[in-house]
């Protein structure tokens, strides 16, 4: 069985993240969208805000489950026997910064990272422009899936 895991803080989750997993679907037996919680992050949507719109967004998905996780995402793919890691690549930045983490996994645990490319139309799209577009009361509807709503600041 194909099992992947799609990690991320997902702050929120944008059209980019979207579209990523949605070409991955045919690929995998089974996705699993890992939302990594670091305590020394501060976070615009909470834990069960951030799980609960990724869940939305693909409730018509069987291929596609969404968990929490703490520590090293290489020991998430042990614990729950997934054999790949997927990211996807917006610019030569992302390339250089995700080749030198899927170096480690392979070398600490032979696990190997699957790479997608963002769609042109998703490829200017970050968590953090939606954060900041959010802050000053911008249209973010247009970067995120619809799941996405903002309730208060």
């Amino acid at each position: 069985m194909r099992k992947a895991i799609f990690p991320g803080s997902f702050d929120p989750i944008t059209l980019g993240h979207e579209d990523i997993i949605k070409r991955a679907i045919p690929l995998f037996d089974e996705i699993v969208i890992a939302i990594g919680v670091n305590a020394e992050k501060k976070y615009m949507f909470s834990l069960e805000e951030r799980k609960r719109f990724i869940e939305e967004t693909f409730q018509n998905e069987p291929k596609v489950t969404v968990i929490t996780y703490e520590g090293l995402t290489i020991e998430l793919c042990k614990k729950i026997k997934a054999n790949f890691i997927l990211r996807g690549l917006r610019n030569p930045a992302d390339f250089e910064f995700e080749k030198a983490i899927a170096h480690t996994n392979r070398e600490l645990s032979k696990i190997e990272t699957v790479f997608l490319l963002t769609a042109a139309s998703t490829s200017y799209i970050s968590s953090s422009i939606v954060r900041d577009v959010i802050r000053n009361k911008g249209e973010y509807q247009k970067l995120v899936p619809k799941a996405v709503k903002v309730t208060s600041l």
